[in-house]
């Protein structure tokens, strides 16, 4: 069973001041079935607030209407290139989130799905970074996150997770369009949903970048019709 965790505990420490993160295999099978029922994270955020002082655009949905009675108009606008009624939230001029007052979120209680179901852990295991200097509080936090791995199986699958994220990075020819995920959270996140293509039960000795290009794409479409 996956340990409860959520943003009001502190994460548990190892004895250099890392982070615990979780067993991997565990923590892998619950976030992938919150992708696909869109449920929240299960975080132990602590008193980080990387996440909110990071220069994120936060979208907020039609139906999270308690969400947006509690923002004032001033921090919405429509987001570009989706449906009437999709808002995003900036944030000020220190890229700190218009709701944070004090490094306490004013909002909490009904705060947006996408801070719900925000995981910096993702990062850690796909191996990249959130983002440039203006991610500096969520790179310090994925930095020192650190998964246990019982069995060889959590190595294996952290391994894949990390091997996806490089080659959809280095192939982005490869990829209808030439498009690959051009943010470092949609990538990392892609890269979970394709890692069993580079698990090393998968791996085919005589498999061409094309192929495994292919495995990708065809992973990335079964994952999303479930």
């Amino acid at each position: 069973m996956t340990p409860t965790m959520n943003a009001d505990q502190n994460p548990s420490t190892t004895e250099n001041g890392t982070f615990q993160a979780g067993v991997f295999s565990e923590w892998l099978g619950a976030t992938l079935k919150a992708l696909k029922s869109g449920g929240a994270a299960n975080v132990a955020c602590g008193d980080c607030v990387g996440c909110c002082t990071s220069s994120q655009f936060i979208h907020i949905e039609p139906s999270e209407g308690k969400t947006r009675n509690r923002i004032p108009p001033r921090h919405l606008t429509a987001a570009p290139g989706m449906p009437t009624g999709h808002m995003l939230m900036g944030y000020d001029k220190k890229g700190f989130c218009p709701m944070m007052v004090d490094g306490k979120c004013t909002v909490y209680e009904v705060r947006p799905r996408t801070c719900r179901a925000y995981d910096c852990r993702v990062f850690t295991a796909a191996g990249i970074t959130a983002g440039g200097e203006e991610t500096a509080g969520i790179n310090e936090r994925v930095k020192n996150w650190r998964f246990s791995y019982p069995t060889s199986r959590g190595r294996d699958e952290q391994g894949a997770v990390k091997a996806a994220a490089k080659f959809i990075r280095l192939n982005a020819k490869l990829f209808p369009g030439g498009r690959i995920p051009s943010q470092p959270s949609q990538l990392a996140i892609l890269a979970l949903k394709v890692h069993a293509v580079f698990l090393p039960a998968n791996q085919a000795p005589a498999r061409t970048d094309r192929q495994v290009a292919d495995a990708v794409i065809e992973a990335s479409r079964r994952f999303e019709a479930r």
